[in-house]
């Protein structure tokens, strides 16, 4: 009898190949209250980043609009030379058919992805970020007022240089970053760092509904219908 690891892995594998889409991406309404036809699967790892939880992904947590997909992994490509010793780990994104996403309150058609921060240890090493059941797949850890989370500190500059390739990305498939939700607190730290200078998308100016510390929200933007 196979063991419980074993069956998540060929249930994921079924799941990969029977659950793409065959239909392009179609986004309704908007994130608050919209819905998708047609999403996707973000890959579950690749050469320098991985999913959040293999439950969530088990779950279909990680579905979004093709174009999106298609800048997320083109993104972390164009990072592998800039960034060779970190390993970027994307969080929750939607339902393979959207709609309410609970417990975020957006997330509704398929055209948002957290990404959780990278991390640096005191030597300036490159850390992945430690999500585990035991801390709400990363969701329930808390970074103090400087970015810190014990040893651990938020490298600003990386998340600066992700969000450039992601900028580069969408524009080369004809979307854009509509607003990135971080916490206003350290968004200072972000506009100070080098690679920011490069950007100009908004970050969402006021608090919301949770800290957004562990993680960063993209949101992007194409034509959807009503």
């Amino acid at each position: 009898m196979p063991n419980i690891c074993s069956f998540q892995l060929l249930l994921l594998a079924s799941l990969s190949v029977t659950s793409q889409s065959i239909e392009a991406s179609t986004c309704f309404g908007t994130p608050r209250k919209g819905r998708i036809e047609g999403a996707v699967a973000l890959p579950t790892d690749g050469p320098n980043f991985k999913a959040y939880s293999l439950v969530g992904v088990t779950l279909r947590r990680n579905y979004v609009h093709e174009k999106v997909r298609d800048v997320v992994v083109a993104a972390y490509a164009l990072l592998e030379k800039k960034l060779p010793d970190q390993t970027f780990v994307y969080g929750e994104t939607g339902w393979p058919k959207g709609g309410d996403f609970a417990p975020h309150k957006t997330h509704q058609n398929g055209l948002s992805v957290d990404f959780m921060v990278p991390l640096r240890n005191p030597q300036g090493e490159a850390v992945e970020f430690p999500s585990s059941v035991m801390n709400k797949w990363g969701y329930g850890l808390e970074f103090d007022a400087k970015g810190r989370l014990g040893d651990l500190t938020i490298d600003f500059n990386a998340v600066a240089l992700h969000l450039q390739a992601l900028d580069e990305a969408a524009q080369k498939a004809g979307l854009r970053i509509r607003h990135v939700i971080f916490e206003p607190e350290y968004q200072g730290m972000l506009r100070a760092a080098p690679a920011w200078k490069k950007l100009s998308f908004p970050l969402y100016p006021n608090k919301v509904w949770v800290r957004h510390d562990e993680h960063y929200h993209v949101e992007f933007q194409t034509d959807c219908k009503p």
